[in-house]
């Protein structure tokens, strides 16, 4: 790296992340700032067990943030409600140098915005921007409100924030650009999953409520599947929080089905397996780094599905067919998300090489576009920016 260490006094960081995608990110960002840094930093507030692993003592599981939707978090207002006051009432207490909020805007705006009404003197910094170009683009003002500093990992981003006046760094994807390929050869021995045996890899979500929509639904495609292919495996990688949901529904299925957490046997799950079904977000392009071809699917309650749309800006939701601007990733979402679909598209891409071959081209040239140009990680060239925001 060409930046020289940036060393100083003990600085004291505030950091949040609410789900598993943000973990990652967080866990690579504080590693990056102490590597940087030079210096004692004290890390505090909520994340996982990636986050845990670099020092921080979440406040509270982490995962009670991973909501999505409008109907969805609904049960759930009373206990975010007491999760806010609770990070506020603490953040307050430690005093921070510097408040960073990694994705979950629903929380994590509501949570700066308190802070700035009590006058915390600290600098505040969001990590992963609201997909303004997607819907609700006047999320574009209300972050200019909160924060002091944007750090995007699309490069098409910056323009909308910048131009509104709020600092805006495109610093990559570290999900791509750090994230280190699996080994397929290994997960296929150590499950004794031959290399001849079609290996279908299922990724339903990190959320509780994601993991509850997609699991029947995904279960009931793998059962359909496995009349075309009756030699067929499974992988299902999902966090740990959520690997009770899982289980029961593979039960005496006539199938291999291999069911883990997150970790080292995620990635080579994925490198290991022929296809893939994969819910829409992060993992999707972790899928695509291992040149593993896949659909793409979601679903949530129908009021807001009906919501979403309503205020949908493009076309797709996965994030190759954006950059591409066509879909290059078969998406199957809300009506589509069915048993019956998903098994005729998977049945489709696995009989078809060239399609396969297609998917995997287009994909690497649109993952490209997310990885800049420089010595730096995208985790440290983001540590840096705050750091010097300091």
């Amino acid at each position: 790296m060409n930046t020289p260490a940036i060393t100083g006094s003990p600085l004291n960081v505030y950091i949040i992340a609410g789900e598993s995608s943000g973990d990652l990110l967080g866990a690579h960002l504080m590693a990056a700032m102490k590597k940087l840094h030079g210096g004692q930093i004290r890390f505090s507030g909520i994340g996982g067990d990636q986050m845990a692993a670099e020092g921080l003592n979440s406040l509270f599981p982490y995962h009670e943030l991973a909501m999505m939707g409008f109907v969805e978090i609904l049960p759930y207002m009373f206990n975010l409600a007491a999760r806010i006051n609770q990070t506020v009432e603490d953040a307050m207490t430690r005093q921070p140098d510097v408040v960073i909020t990694i994705d979950s805007p629903g929380f994590c705006f509501r949570v700066v915005d308190r802070l700035r009404k009590a006058e915390l003197d600290s600098k505040f910094v969001h990590y992963v921007a609201p997909t303004v170009w997607a819907y609700k683009p006047k999320r574009a003002l209300r972050c200019k409100e909160l924060f002091d500093h944007l750090l995007v990992i699309l490069p098409f981003e910056p323009p909308y924030f910048t131009e509104i006046g709020l600092p805006c760094t495109f610093v990559g994807h570290p999900a791509i650009a750090e994230t280190q390929a699996g080994h397929g050869a290994n997960f296929r021995e150590k499950y004794a999953i031959s290399p001849e045996t079609p290996l279908f890899c299922l990724m339903p979500g990190s959320r509780r409520g994601e993991v509850k929509r997609h699991l029947p639904i995904f279960a009931r495609a793998m059962t359909l599947l496995a009349s075309q292919y009756p030699d067929l495996a499974m992988t299902v990688a999902v966090p740990r929080h959520v690997l009770a949901f899982v289980a029961p529904y593979f039960q005496n299925c006539p199938f291999r089905a291999v069911i883990l957490a997150d970790g080292q046997d995620k990635k080579d799950a994925i490198a290991a397996s022929n296809v893939a079904i994969v819910k829409s977000g992060t993992v999707a392009l972790e899928v695509a780094m291992a040149s593993v071809p896949m659909i793409v699917t979601y679903k949530v309650h129908p009021i807001s599905a009906w919501m979403l749309r309503r205020m949908k800006l493009t076309k797709f939701v996965n994030l190759v067919n954006i950059l591409r601007k066509r879909e290059v990733i078969p998406e199957l979402l809300q009506e589509l998300c069915t048993p019956l679909a998903i098994a005729s598209a998977i049945a489709h891409l696995t009989s078809d090489p060239k399609a396969q071959e297609r998917q995997k081209r287009e994909a690497a040239s649109a993952l490209a576009e997310l990885i800049p140009d420089r010595v730096e990680t995208p985790s440290e060239y983001a540590a840096e920016v705050i750091l010097r925001l300091l």
